[in-house]
């Protein structure tokens, strides 16, 4: 991941087309055509060696020939050519280049090896960017560039379209060119070999001229560089996405519900909402999407007023608000009676406000006046049906009038008719009021809207501490599962896996395995009855499947007739199951309480996913069930339960008591890391975990193991809290200290660290005087992507034995991962004590360990402190920006071996 040399890409000088030709609908030729056509301002230089001159270009006959060296070229010549016309680009100095030609990575070479891996290595030599190979090409229009072979070109605009289908491109340029819609960039990725989408979301999130970015997906192969780059672009704009083939071909053979449930499909969804992302289905409602967000102010709620002169489609609207998960407004008893004022007595004295058939203009201002006061209320959708009373676009200027002098509305409109209608959606669009042509398409917005702000909540908000600390056994764990490998066994036994969460702090019911009847009745005295029983065997992964599970076994009588006839019972239904005897366990009964299911699956591209949902024996039927990245906290871990239809019975209903909701939210977090410190975990099944009012306990568990040389963190798709960083210390005056990386819960304390800095320490830190920090900043400093970026803040015990925040440091390294941007700010009555050369140092050798090349940050000149620090440390003057500011970098890989 890394936007090295991408402006050569994106913003070339020269562009060189290896492989033009004169050829009619030739690639060649269409490409030449293209790029004559854009009004590129730069030299245009066709290679071919058949041509002295292509579209009355002059022609040069190989790469060495070319009278400069082109910042881009686009190759589109046979996969056989690419790798050496790459090299020979490659030693110019050329360092971008867009690969139109397909087929490399079917094609080999006399050695065996794909021509697409020989393209990568060479261009790996000289640093070369490669867009493709097999894509569409690449359209700039903001500075004439056309270096594609698509059909027809786009205007100027503020969105970027990114797309792994070239024919998609295609089709999407057609259609945006026939509404009026330009593009800041258009880009074809193709294979994306070695262009993808986490550097293209990098070069884009920071790219002045794009408002908002949209992405056709097909497939992600890098997961976490992904989910960085995707995560810090949707913080600075809107990010939406196609995500493509949701229907999956067929359900894989999975040793538990978890597997089973988790979908594909499902698990881009978790990816797209955990990175602040919003996912739509169709690309004109990609389009509508984006302009939504832009035309509509933030808001905090999902309640919708709808606003109509007919019954029928605020009905429809309605249906559509439901269905989706959004919530009609309750208006107040207030806007019931302004209404009452100035509606027809036979108004629907509720929302969906009817206005009757015969409302006309006036009517429509005046109850749009006073809905836009009510306090209930998000959004509202002004809807209207065509009449003579009120014609559509007379009443259409009367809606741009009353909101004209409405600086912070969110108000959506939907015209319905066709011919009626068209003068009305120009009004709309000139005045910069979103309009839909249907009712649903209008509602489908205003959702979209509620979901990208729950997408980017999740990005921002602070998590609440954990109610209850725990503290696994992760050794006990690791011990046990080395042991089931040792064993060359996949799946470890329901006591070893109930064991395995027991040490982790869910609460478990102890069970026993016994290897004969005898053993059973003896067990069963010792834990008293009713007890339940279960099958043990290696072959049997859902034992109910085969009659190997009987409860509620009352005394010795019925234990002993239920453990002959479940051996008979999977004997027949199972003949080649080897059976290594039973469990035994207390029966628990918890009338009321909820059956849940929780689990872990390993998905191919994601790695570890958590499942949340319905419970029991039918829960693959249900299907009721939310997936979520890990590492989680109880933020995102009450988000994934609210996604489910059993969190509302879960809240409590009639006289069915709340279940302890936090006891849940801990297993989810409590799980999320076991699967961190775990990696041998593949499949874990807590099914049923019973949830009611006094909490949790896990009656059933299966774990599925398989041998890794990652560790926890690494395969997961978000890299988690690095505890490993946390390092205690002692200041000389011996002040006990622990320095550790931030965390998403430290924004309360870092408020309150503001408040121990002087007016210095704050220009010295931020260059200016800054009152106040908003929630929104504040959380980009503590909720970080560990990944790219790195803070650590020394806390310590003050006077009444509180925790406090004392100093931070931090680096953030840029897309390139060479070098590192640092800054340190330190409580005032802690300077001179060293904490700051402490924190300084500790960023030091973190980013030395990341493998980073240089360490630099700007100093106010007159911070003499902090530049004698840095002096000390081994930084050097690099350069003066002006008077004011000193430059100060360091080295970090010098004389290393």
């Amino acid at each position: 991941m890394s936007i090295r040399n991408l402006e050569y890409l994106f913003q070339p000088q020269s562009v060189a087309v290896i492989g033009a030709s004169n050829r009619p609908r030739s690639v060649g030729s269409v490409v030449m055509s293209n790029l004559l056509h854009g009004n590129f301002a730069g030299p245009i230089m066709p290679v071919n060696p058949k041509h002295t001159a292509v579209a009355g270009v002059l022609c040069y006959p190989d790469v060495k020939s070319l009278p400069l060296t082109p910042d881009l070229a686009v190759v589109c010549t046979p996969p056989t050519t690419v790798p050496g016309i790459i090299g020979s680009l490659g030693d110019r100095g050329t360092k971008a280049a867009i690969v139109l030609t397909a087929g490399l990575s079917h094609s080999l070479d006399a050695g065996g090896h794909s021509l697409q891996q020989k393209m990568l290595d060479v261009a790996k030599q000289s640093g070369m960017r490669i867009l493709g190979p097999n894509s569409l090409g690449l359209i700039v229009p903001g500075i004439g560039l056309n270096a594609s072979f698509a059909h027809t070109s786009t205007q100027v605009g503020e969105v970027a379209f990114v797309s792994q289908s070239g024919a998609l491109c295609t089709a999407v340029l057609d259609w945006a060119k026939s509404r009026q819609i330009g593009f800041s960039h258009f880009i074809s990725l193709g294979d994306n070999a070695e262009i993808n989408f986490a550097d293209v979301l990098d070069y884009l999130g920071s790219d002045p001229q794009t408002r908002a970015i949209l992405l056709y997906i097909e497939s992600i192969r890098a997961a976490r560089q992904f989910m960085s780059a995707a995560r810090g672009a949707a913080r600075n704009k809107p990010v939406l996405a196609i995500k493509a083939g949701r229907v999956a071909e067929g359900a894989r053979a999975a040793a538990s519900h978890t597997g089973a449930l988790a979908g594909v499909d499902l698990v881009y969804d978790a990816a797209i909402r955990r990175a602040g992302m919003l996912r739509v289905f169709e690309i004109e409602e990609l389009f509508e999407a984006v302009e939504t967000l832009a035309r509509l102010h933030s808001f905090k709620g999902d309640r919708l007023g709808i606003l109509s002169n007919g019954g029928g489609p605020g009905v429809m609207a309605t249906d559509c608000l439901i269905e989706g998960g959004g919530k009609l407004a309750e208006l107040s008893e207030k806007t019931l009676q302004q209404l009452d004022a100035i509606l027809p007595a036979t108004w629907s004295r509720s929302n969906p406000v009817d206005l009757i058939g015969d409302a006309d203009s006036s009517r429509y201002a005046q109850a749009l006046d006073i809905l836009l006061q009510e306090p209930n209320m998000d959004a509202l959708l002004v809807m209207h049906v065509p009449t003579a009373i009120a014609p559509s676009e007379e009443t259409a200027r009367a809606v741009v009038e009353v909101l004209r002098n409405k600086k912070h509305h969110n108000v959506l409109t939907s015209w319905l008719g066709e011919e009626s209608a068209a003068a009305a959606r120009t009004r709309f669009a000139e005045a910069v009021i979103p309009t839909y042509d249907t009712p649903d398409r209008a509602v489908e917005a205003f959702l979209h809207l509620v979901r990208y702000r729950s997408n980017q909540e999740l990005l921002m908000e602070i998590p609440p501490s954990i109610p209850t600390e725990f503290t696994p056994a992760t050794t006990t764990v690791r011990l046990m599962i080395q042991q089931a490998l040792t064993e060359e066994r996949s799946m470890l036994s329901e006591p070893e896996a109930k064991a395995v969460l027991a040490a982790y702090g869910i609460p478990i019911v102890e069970t026993r395995i016994v290897r004969t009847v005898e053993d059973a009745l003896r067990i069963a005295e010792e834990i008293g009855y009713p007890v339940a029983l279960k099958i043990v065997s290696p072959d049997v992964t859902h034992k109910s499947d085969v009659g190997g599970v009987a409860l509620n076994l009352e005394n010795s009588e019925t234990l002993q007739l239920a453990t002959q006839a479940m051996k008979a019972r999977v004997t027949k239904l199972c003949p080649s199951a080897r059976i290594a005897g039973f469990t035994v366990q207390k029966m628990v009964r918890r009338p009321g309480s909820q059956e849940l299911l929780v689990g872990v699956s390993t998905d191919r591209i994601f790695g570890p996913i958590i499942l949340f949902g319905q419970g029991g024996k039918a829960a693959e039927t249900i299907g009721d069930r939310a997936i979520a990245l890990p590492p989680l906290n109880l933020t995102l871990a009450r988000e994934l339960i609210s996604r489910t239809r059993i969190s509302k019975l879960l809240e409590g209903y009639r006289d069915q008591l709340r279940a302890d909701l936090d006891a849940v939210e801990l297993t989810l977090i409590q799980i999320s890391q076991l699967i961190i410190d775990i990696p041998e975990i593949t499949e874990l099944d807590i099914n049923p975990l019973l949830a009611d009012d006094k909490g949790v306990v896990a009656l059933d568990a299966r774990i599925a193991i398989e041998p890794t040389t990652l560790s926890g963190a690494a395969r997961l798709a978000i890299r988690p809290y690095p505890q490993e960083l946390e390092e205690a210390i002692a200041l000389p005056s011996g002040r006990q200290l622990l320095i550790r990386p931030i965390r998403p819960e430290d924004e309360p304390a870092h408020y309150e660290l503001f408040k121990h800095f002087t007016p210095d320490d704050i220009r010295f830190r931020f260059f200016g005087m800054v009152r106040q920090f908003p929630h929104s900043e504040m959380a980009r400093f503590t909720q970080i992507d560990y990944d790219r970026e790195m803070a650590f803040v020394a806390t310590g015990k003050n006077e009444r034995g509180q925790l406090e925040t004392l100093g931070v440091v931090r680096a953030i390294a840029e897309p390139n991962n060479q070098s590192a941007e640092f800054a340190i700010i330190v409580r005032a009555e802690l300077k001179r004590q060293g904490l700051g050369r402490v924190l300084l140092e500790k960023i030091i050798r973190y980013c030395r360990a990341k493998g980073l090349q240089e360490l630099e940050g700007e100093v106010l000149a007159d911070n003499t402190a902090m530049l004698s620090l840095a002096q000390s440390l081994g930084f050097e003057r690099d350069r003066t920006r002006d008077s004011k500011v000193v430059q100060v970098k360091l080295q970090l890989q010098e004389n290393r071996a």
